[in-house]
């Protein structure tokens, strides 16, 4: 039977278009399908707007991560810098800051060797420029690159970029099942009340904190249901505050030491992110008062301006999809993982966890995962190199 399309890729999401991309660019067929009217419109649009190698995943010894991560940085300066950008974080460090200068100055090294951007001391004469930074008890400011971005305006990119490459993207369509066989996966969904079936080779399950949910509908030819990893869902809230900053932030917690960054962002600040368990709808997600009351008292706590609740703009949340189990979310692996039904001959591969930052690193893995099974294409691009286009 003539597959509909080499591979279906359910989300557009920044994974979802990476896949999407990625598998244009190899020269297959490729078919997103987007539950809501565009992409982004989940947690691709609710992160830090960051796009960095992950300074604190030293602490927990992710250096393959934080390697990673920066590689991916550098690739993403050279191929979209319309998007993002290269700039200056401050980190202060208090007499009752957790984490030591030193401490902090070890990690930059690491951060150092694998970016080979160099960090500096902020002189102790600039101290009182730093936005209305507090500098009682200050012991020092050290400053590092990282990189921000629009994180949902990059997905939208990507998502074209893919669409350039002969992508088919349909959106306010909503998978409802899918079937394996042992050559084909039967794509069952809805769109305006209409319900249609499509064919392909492949089925990539890239639909983020919906992943075991979209897992529950996904049968073998038998009957039988799919497996899938366990993972719990954690919510990370930002708030929206009136204010100019002159570069970004990366501040401790005072309440429990967790890293905190405080950013521009449209003319106003950023301050995220938070982390707490989350259970139900991913589409219900919401910040709750008391992460918005956390994330004030980080602010406070640091600059000298003493924020209410009534001068916050906007707050939004996004999902994390981490490891089941036991433990704190902080110290949980970043690592995307991937579980395919058949490693020797995958026709499911569904996609969990993953960071903005390496999105194309991930879709690379999972090309060279699903090639075991799609036929020999010549490619159209590479996109180590392909410039993202410019969109609205």
């Amino acid at each position: 039977m003539q597959q509909d399309y080499d591979v279906v890729v359910i989300g557009a999401g920044i994974h979802g278009a990476g896949v999407a991309q990625a598998v244009a660019a190899a020269g297959y067929s490729v078919l997103v399908l987007e539950q809501y009217d565009g992409a982004a419109k989940g947690s691709s649009s609710r992160s830090s707007k960051l796009i960095h190698g992950g300074l604190r995943y030293l602490e927990s010894g992710q250096l393959h991560l934080v390697r990673e991560c920066l590689h991916e940085r550098a690739v993403l300066l050279r191929i979209a810098p319309h998007l993002v950008k290269l700039v200056p974080f401050h980190i202060p460090v208090y007499r009752d800051t957790r984490r030591r200068p030193w401490k902090i100055i070890l990690g930059l090294i690491i951060y150092t060797l694998f970016s080979r951007k160099r960090f500096h001391m902020v002189s102790r004469r600039t101290w009182n420029q730093l936005d209305g930074l507090r500098t009682d008890r200050l012991d020092a400011v050290l400053s590092y690159y990282d990189a921000q971005t629009d994180d949902a305006h990059l997905t939208r990119s990507v998502l074209a970029s893919a669409r350039e490459l002969g992508a088919d993207v349909m959106t306010c369509a909503e998978f409802t099942r899918a079937r394996l066989g042992p050559d084909e996966v039967e794509v069952s969904y809805v769109r305006n009340a209409d319900r249609q079936t499509i064919s392909a080779r492949v089925l990539i399950n890239a639909a983020g904190p919906w992943v075991n949910l979209v897992l529950a509908s996904v049968y073998r030819s038998s009957g039988q249901e799919v497996d899938k990893l366990d993972a719990e869902l954690v919510q990370g809230s930002h708030i929206v505050v009136p204010g100019d900053l002159s570069h970004p932030y990366y501040l401790e917690a005072p309440q429990d030491g967790r890293a905190v960054f405080v950013v521009p962002w449209k003319n106003n600040i950023l301050v995220g992110t938070t982390e707490s368990h989350y259970q139900g709808d991913p589409a219900s997600v919401k910040p709750l008062s008391a992460e918005i009351e956390y994330l004030l008292e980080v602010y406070n706590h640091y600059f000298r301006q003493d924020l209410g609740r009534e001068q916050v703009i906007d707050a939004f949340a996004g999902l994390r999809v981490l490891p089941g189990g036991q433990g704190e979310a902080f110290n949980k692996s970043r690592d995307t993982h991937f579980l395919a039904d058949d490693a020797s001959h995958p026709r499911l591969v569904s996609i969990y966890g993953g960071k903005l930052t390496s999105y194309r690193a991930v879709a690379d893995k999972l090309l060279a995962m699903i090639s075991k099974t799609l036929p020999v294409r010549t490619p159209l691009a590479d996109t180590r190199t392909l410039k993202l286009p410019l969109i609205d």
